[in-house]
C-alpha cells in the first residue's frame, strides 16, 4: 500500500511538471511564430533614433489655380551629442557659422539627449550657411531637409489666409481653421545606436514625409487683386485709419474676394501689432447696415410700383409718429417738402420710413 500512494504521487507530480513544460513550449512557439514582429518592433525601439524629415504644407490656390500659399525648401542643424567626437571644436564652428554666442552652441552640444534640435539658432536654414556647416564633415551632426511657408503674394489676402509658426503650425485664418488638412505627416530617418548613443553598424532606413493636402478657394485671383489695389490708393488719397471689402457672387454665395487695411505680411507677422493681425474687419466686427438699406427699401418701391421717385411727393417736418414711437429726421427740422428722389439724395430718414410704411400696406 506503501509504494503504491509513493508511485501514484511521483505519476503526479511528473504530469503536472510535464504540463507545465508543454505550457512553456507553447508559450515559446507563440513568441517565435505569432508574436514575432510585435517583439522584433520592440526591441529594435530600444536602439533606434529618428532623425525627423519634415513634410510640406499643403498649398492654399484661388479658384483660377494661382498658388498663394506655398513651400520653400530649408534646411535645418540636428545634434546627435554622443557620437561628436570633439566638442570644442564643434562648437567654436558652429558658433562661427550661425553667428551665434558659443554658450548657446554649448547648451545643445553638451546636452544629456539622443538627439538635440538646435532651435532656434539652427532652424529653416539657408543654403549657403547649410553648404559650410556640411564642409565640416564632423560625426553626430546632421543637416535636415524642411519647410519654410511661402506667401508669393505678400500681403495679398493677408487676413483670410493667417500665418504659421516656425514648427509650420497654422497660428491664424486659413492656416489655422484647415490645419489638420495642410498639416503633412512628417517623415525619418532611423539609424541605431547602442544606449551611450554610439551608432551601430546597422543599414539606416528612410521613411518618406507625406505632404498636407492643398486647398482651393473661391476667392478669384484677377478681382482680389483689384480689390487690393483699390483699397489701398483709398488709404493712400484720404489717409484713412482702415478700409474693407468683400466682393460675393450672389448667385451662389462664394467669396470672390476679401480685403482689410491695413493689412501685414504673413512670412513676418512678428513685425506689426496684435491689432492689425488679428482684426479681419471684413468680417470682424459687426455694422448696423444704417442708410446704406435705404436704397433696398426705395427700390422694393419701385419695383412694386408703390411710388413714383419724380411726382410723388412727401412732406419732411423734422419727425412723425410710427406705431406710438416718434421717428426723427436726422436734419434738424426737416427737409420740407420733397420728391421721392430727393428723399433718395438727402437720405431722409423719415421718407424712407414712409415708403416702407406703403409697401407693408400694399403686402398686406
Amino acid at each position: 500500500m506503501f509504494n503504491k500512494k509513493i508511485h501514484k504521487r511521483i505519476k503526479i507530480i511528473f504530469l503536472i511538471i510535464a504540463f507545465c513544460f508543454i505550457i512553456i513550449i507553447c508559450k515559446v512557439f507563440y513568441i517565435q511564430v505569432f508574436d514575432y514582429n510585435n517583439l522584433n518592433n520592440l526591441a529594435n525601439n530600444l536602439w533606434s533614433r529618428n532623425l525627423t524629415i519634415g513634410a510640406n504644407r499643403g498649398k492654399i490656390l484661388t479658384s483660377d489655380n494661382i498658388t498663394i500659399a506655398d513651400n520653400l525648401t530649408t534646411v535645418s542643424l540636428v545634434i546627435v551629442p554622443n557620437q561628436i567626437k570633439d566638442k570644442n571644436a564643434v562648437i567654436k564652428d558652429l558658433a562661427e557659422i550661425l553667428n551665434v554666442d558659443e554658450s548657446k552652441i554649448s547648451e545643445h552640444v553638451n546636452k544629456k539627449s539622443s538627439v538635440e534640435i538646435v532651435h532656434p539658432e539652427g532652424r529653416q536654414l539657408s543654403y549657403e550657411i547649410a553648404d559650410k556647416i556640411s564642409a565640416l564633415n564632423y560625426d553626430g551632426i546632421y543637416l535636415l531637409k524642411e519647410g519654410k511657408r511661402y506667401y508669393p503674394y505678400n500681403t495679398l489676402l493677408s487676413h483670410t489666409i493667417g500665418y504659421v509658426g516656425i514648427d509650420n503650425q497654422g497660428l491664424s485664418g486659413l492656416e489655422l481653421q484647415y490645419d489638420k488638412y495642410l498639416t503633412g505627416k512628417n517623415g525619418a530617418i532611423k539609424y541605431y545606436s547602442d544606449a551611450k548613443g554610439n551608432k551601430l553598424d546597422k543599414s539606416s532606413v528612410y521613411e518618406e514625409p507625406t505632404n498636407g493636402m492643398d486647398i482651393y478657394l473661391t476667392i478669384n485671383y484677377d478681382i482680389q487683386a483689384s480689390v487690393e489695389r483699390e483699397l489701398n490708393n483709398v488709404m493712400e488719397k484720404y489717409n484713412a485709419d482702415g478700409a474693407w471689402a468683400i466682393v460675393m457672387d450672389p448667385n451662389n454665395g462664394e467669396i470672390l474676394a476679401i480685403s482689410s487695411k491695413p493689412d501685414f505680411d504673413p512670412a513676418n507677422y512678428q513685425d506689426y501689432s496684435i491689432e492689425t493681425i488679428n482684426r479681419n474687419h471684413a468680417i470682424w466686427a459687426t455694422y448696423e447696415p444704417g442708410s446704406t438699406f435705404k436704397i433696398i427699401t426705395l427700390a422694393a418701391s419701385v419695383e412694386e410700383n408703390t411710388i413714383d421717385l419724380l411726382n410723388d411727393t412727401f412732406h419732411d417736418s423734422g419727425s412723425i409718429t410710427v406705431e406710438g414711437a416718434k421717428i426723427r429726421c436726422w436734419k434738424a427740422g426737416g427737409h420740407g417738402t420733397q420728391t421721392y428722389l430727393q428723399v433718395v439724395q438727402n437720405s431722409c430718414n423719415l421718407g424712407v420710413n414712409t415708403a416702407t410704411h406703403i409697401n407693408f400696406k400694399k403686402a398686406l
